[in-house]
Parts: C-alpha cells; structure tokens; sequence
C-alpha cells in the first residue's frame, strides 16, 4: 500500500465519520424539513399569486362594466375631442373653394333731376335742356360690383353659390385657390332657396362633397371659408349653434345656424365638417346693431336641401315644384285651445285654394295638418319645404286634425302655379264704411261692408291689437261659424272673454285667436 492509497482510505472514512455525526445530531434532518418548508412556501406564493390576478381580473371587470354603464346613463362623459388643429381639414377643402366677383349694371336716377325735370302735373320744365346739356341724361346706368364666394362640386368646373351673389349679374368672375381667374355662366338659379349654379370651363379641377347635415348635432364643430371683404380663402372656426332656423328671406328656410364668423363675401361659401364634407352653404347673418358685420350668428343652407337642388339646376336650370294648395299658419298655444288640441303643433290650414290637390281631397279650412307623407308635423314651417321636395304628380297621405278627430286623406300633388296665377285667385276686397258695432271687451270697432263685417277700429293695447287684428281685415267666422252682419257678432260674443276669428286679409285668410285677461 502507497501513501496515496493511505490517504484516499482516510478521506473515506473521514466522509463515513461525518455522515453518522450528522444524523446522530439531527442536522441531515432538518435540511430535508427546510427542503419541504420551503416548497410549501413557494406553492403558497403561488396560490397567493393566483388569487391576486383573479381579483385583479374581477376589479378591472368591474370597472369596465361601472364605466360603460356610467357612460349609458351619461353619454356627456363620453365627448368627441376638439382637434388639436384643424389645419389638415382646411388644407383638403380650400383648394374647392373659389372667390367670385360680379358686375351689375343699375339704373340711378340724378339727384339733380329734381330741380328741372317736369312739374308736378307733367308739365314740361325750361330748365330741361340745361340739365341733359350739362348733367346728362335724368337716369343714368352705373356699373356696381360685389364680392361673394362658392365651391366647386365636380372636377369639370360645376360651382354651388346663393343666388344673390350673382342673380342679374352681367360679369362674372371665378378666382380659384392658385390665383386663376375664369369667366363664368351662371346654369341655374332659385330664388325659392337662394341656390344658384355656376360653370367654368376646364377640367380637372379639386372639388368639395356634399356630407349629410342631418347627421350635425348642436354643438358640432363646423368649419366656414370664403372670400370676406375680398380677403380670399378665409377660414373661421365655430360650432353648430341650431338647427331649423327661419328668417323670412327666402320661402322655404331650415337654416344652420353657427358662430363661426360670417361676413359680407362669405355668402355661397361652404360650411364644412370635421370630415371635410360640406353641410351647410353659407347665406346670411344677424347683426341687431344693424352693421353688416360679423355677430356671431351666422345661417347656412343645410346640404340635406342643397342636394335636392343643385343636381335639378344642373339638368333644368330651374325647380319645378310640387303643389298641395293651402295657405298655413302656426298653431299658437291660444287657437289650440280654441280648437281643442291636446298640443300646439301642426299646420293650421287658414285656406284651402279652390281645385287644388287639397281641395280635390277633401281637406278644408281650420284644419290642423299633423302628418304628411308619413312625416310628423311639429312646426307649421316644415310643411312648406315638405311639399316642395316631394315629387310632382307623387300620390301622399295627409293627416289632419278636424273637430278632435283624426281624418286621413289621399292627395294627388300638382305642379305648382306661376305666381301670377296664384294671385288671380285671390278675391280683391273694396272698403264701403257703414254703420259701426263696438266690441269693448276686445278693443274693436266693427261695420258691415258688401264683402262682409269689416274691422273699422282697433284700441291701441287692447286684447284685438295684441293678437294681431287689424282695421280693415274682414270676419269670415267667429268660433268656428260663418257670420255676415256686424250685429251676428256682436251676439256671438255677448259677455265671451275669448274667441277665434277667421279673418280675410288682402285675399288670404288666417286664424286669430283672442283672449281677455
């Protein structure tokens, strides 16, 4: 045996010695124990672990669901935010928009003409020959220019703009974005809705696309760009601040109104969405301190009635519209009382047109039309623009309200008559003074007449002045009955503190609902 035989036998039995030590002392045993302590250890973090995620999963579940019932209960908590900028949209649109600059010719008369033109009984004055030697003719023409905008709608040149930037314009001309000027024609106009097309010539030209402004809710942004006071391609930014507005300056109305700013040369420019779609076509402002500048409140043409227009002038150059056959007015809370509604809307029918569609129908004066062509009626001011939209010749269904009953009718709808042949229609009225009845209840003073009780007097402030009466309107009916003679009145109304005239008031008839007190 070696010496490193020697040692490797002790190394072994050193080995051996400390082994017997060590379970003798216990000390292999706990290092198994801790072995297993701390497995169970670890599958307790681990169970632990598990319950955490879930109640994560089920917190954030929770949450989720809080948020979106939250959100259902109060949509304003989920808003569209405003663009950081809205530079993209504009840089898209702009290049659509044109500038339009336009050449009248007017007849003004010379102020001086009044000292030597005739007498005045027509007779001739010597001083005539002087004027027209040193001043001219007593009426001469002046050519006036106006600024106004538009934008093009095809890329061969086809451009949407108000009838009143370029109606009787004898020069017109189209500036494009790039500094391009063409002369243009005008294909056709409406004054009905102050829509009128223009065209260039050319090709390939940027053009805008009409949106739906039934889709614009109040408090939508909206973009306007035109041509103010000259300045070209100018952008204002505001919000959708009504819709279905009316002004009286056009006959069939359901403006936008908006604040982005609007001022003269932005008539016929477009109004834009966030999407770059036009919805609207820019046309008047209201200003009370009676300066035409900007007051934030702007109106625009909605492109849900722009659309029924434009393709129309494009083909025909003008709008055929369809015809009903009534003259309405609104139902005030004051005639729905008179006349039973549970509720003021409708069209009351103040007159039915003889052999019109409505006549024809069977649909008569007093009235309420609630419902047409399946539309609900809630503003008598909707039905107008109903009518005009509907084709001609279209069979539709009328509902109206008759003495608290729902009736329904079957209306065939004609070509609207020329203006002209509307008011051959109408019955001139001649003032014949008799004898006069007061009703002092009401304010007025009334006589008979060979076209019926004519209105001779109305107290300043009296019930009949604040409801609208006027001296010379004729009282067709008083509650609903036809009367003839002042004294019928006069009896109808004995110790009533209201009533509902029917009036006739330069040919047409309307409603008038009074009551005392």
């Amino acid at each position: 045996m070696n010496f490193r035989s020697l040692i490797g036998i002790l190394l072994v039995i050193g080995f051996i010695y400390l082994i017997v030590k060590g379970i003798e002392s216990g000390t292999l045993g706990k290092i198994s124990i801790g072995s297993e302590i701390i497995n169970e250890t670890k599958e307790k973090l681990e169970n632990l672990k598990e319950k955490v995620e879930i109640g994560r999963a089920e917190n954030l579940s929770k949450s989720q669901e809080e948020e979106k019932k939250n959100e259902e209960q109060n949509p304003v908590s989920k808003m569209t935010v405003a663009p950081f900028s809205f530079a993209d949209i504009v840089e898209k649109v702009s290049k659509g928009v044109v500038n339009i600059s336009t050449t009248r010719v007017e007849r003004q008369a010379n102020p001086f003409w009044w000292f030597f033109g005739p007498g005045p009984f027509g007779e001739r004055n010597p001083g005539e020959e002087f004027f027209k030697k040193f001043f001219g003719e007593p009426e001469r023409e002046v050519p006036m220019t106006s600024l106004g905008s538009g934008f093009l709608i095809s890329p061969d040149g086809y451009i949407v703009t108000n009838s009143h930037v370029v109606k009787n314009a004898k020069d017109i001309s189209v500036k494009l974005w790039d500094g391009r000027t063409f002369k243009g024609r005008i294909i056709g106009i409406d004054d009905a809705t102050d829509i009128a097309v223009l065209k260039i010539d050319g090709n390939n030209f940027p053009y805008l696309k009409f949106g739906d402004s039934n889709e614009l809710k109040v408090g939508d942004w909206v973009i306007a760009i035109g041509n103010p006071f000259g300045l070209g391609h100018t952008v204002t930014v505001g919000v959708v601040s009504a819709k279905g507005r009316s002004l009286g300056i056009t006959r069939y109305e359901d403006f936008i109104q908006t604040d982005a700013a609007i001022n003269p040369g932005n008539s016929g420019g477009p109004l834009i969405n966030i999407k770059g779609e036009v919805v609207g076509i820019n046309t008047a402002i209201l200003n009370p301190s009676g300066m035409s500048v900007y007051a934030g409140i702007g109106f625009a043409i909605p492109s849900s009635l722009a659309k029924n227009i434009v393709p129309t002038l494009i083909e025909k150059g003008k709008i055929d519209r369809a015809w009903l056959g009534v003259y309405i007015q609104e139902v005030t809370p004051e005639i729905a009382k008179q006349l039973g509604l549970s509720e003021a809307k409708g069209a009351l029918a103040s007159e039915v047109i003889p052999g019109s569609p409505a006549d024809k129908a069977g649909i008569k004066r007093g009235d309420v039309i609630v419902e047409f062509d399946g539309k609900q009626i809630e503003n008598y001011k909707q039905l107008p623009l109903m009518v005009s939209l509907s084709p001609i010749n279209k069979k539709v269904n009328v509902k109206v309200v008759r003495d608290g009953k729902t009736l329904s009718f079957d209306v065939t709808l004609a070509k609207m008559p020329e203006e002209e042949a509307l008011a051959q229609r109408q019955p001139q009225q001649e003032q014949q003074p008799q004898e006069g009845v007061e009703l002092k209840q009401f304010g007025l003073v009334i006589q008979d007449s060979p076209d019926g009780p004519r209105v001779v007097a109305v107290e300043p402030g009296s019930p009949a002045q604040m409801a609208g009466i006027a001296p010379g309107d004729i009282i067709v009916e008083v509650n609903r009955k036809s009367v003839k003679s002042s004294a019928e009145i006069a009896q109808i109304l004995k110790d009533q503190k209201s009533a509902l005239f029917l009036i006739n008031r330069g040919g047409r008839t309307l409603f008038v609902a009074i009551r005392i007190g």
